[in-house]
């Protein structure tokens, strides 16, 4: 399997990329970033190659190398807290779907193949929801699922833990996690419906590229299923 990721280098992407380096099944890993990374938490693979682009919204110079893939990893996205709806909405919906166009385009769905996208997105996502992420990435979800591609797969996780030394990006999160560190062990025992790791959620990825699942939305509990406990 051919994979192209984006947002590899944020919690949920690097969670992603781990898995994708773990699984014989996957060939290769094209990783979209807007700056080089050093390896990841100090693997080196052969398996990876990174397109480096300065803007996400031009990708013009990198576009030719989007072509000849089994499935799209896309863990791209930033928080909602303290910004405004059009900024949000740019990157959210407008960035995101201009991406599968490109991608759509490159790797057009035929009777012999096509490429899977695989979005992450939250838990309590919906177009009608009174909240303003809420609603956006529920119109980002009904605009990915009717675009055409081989499969589509909307990821809903709620609490992620992170795994294997992986940290986030937001400082805040880091404090939480950290004082959180005591009983997460027994959240995710206790609530997996709403609680998951990034090992977990990287493997459910990878089971529905490669096999499929019986619905298109993804929700929290399902994770545990499809990524393994």
């Amino acid at each position: 399997m051919r994979i192209i990721l984006f947002g590899g280098t944020g919690m949920v992407g690097q969670g992603v990329l781990r898995e994708c380096l773990l699984d014989p099944e996957v060939e290769s890993v094209v990783s979209v970033v807007r700056s080089p990374t050093a390896p990841m938490l100090g693997r080196k693979s052969d398996k990876v190659r990174e397109l480096v682009a300065a803007s996400f919204f031009d990708l013009s110079r990198i576009e030719p190398s989007f072509a000849g893939f089994d499935a799209c990893l896309f863990c791209l996205g930033i928080s909602s807290v303290g910004i405004a709806e059009a900024a949000y909405r740019r990157i959210t919906f407008d960035l995101t779907l201009a991406i599968a166009r490109t991608l759509l385009r490159l790797n057009p769905t035929t009777p012999a193949g096509g490429i899977a996208f695989l979005y992450v997105s939250g838990a309590g996502t919906g177009a009608s929801g009174r909240a303003m992420w809420s609603r956006v990435k529920g119109e980002t979800e009904n605009a990915l699922l009717g675009m055409g591609f081989k499969a589509a797969y909307m990821f809903r996780p709620a609490v992620i833990v992170p795994k294997h030394g992986i940290r986030s990006r937001t400082p805040l999160y880091n404090t939480v996690y950290g004082i959180a560190r005591p009983v997460l062990p027994l959240l995710l025992r206790l609530f997996p419906q709403y609680v998951t790791t990034t090992r977990q959620l990287g493997r459910a990825m990878l089971a529905a590229a490669k096999h499929g699942y019986a619905k298109p939305i993804i929700e929290s509990a399902d994770l545990a299923r499809l990524g393994g406990r």
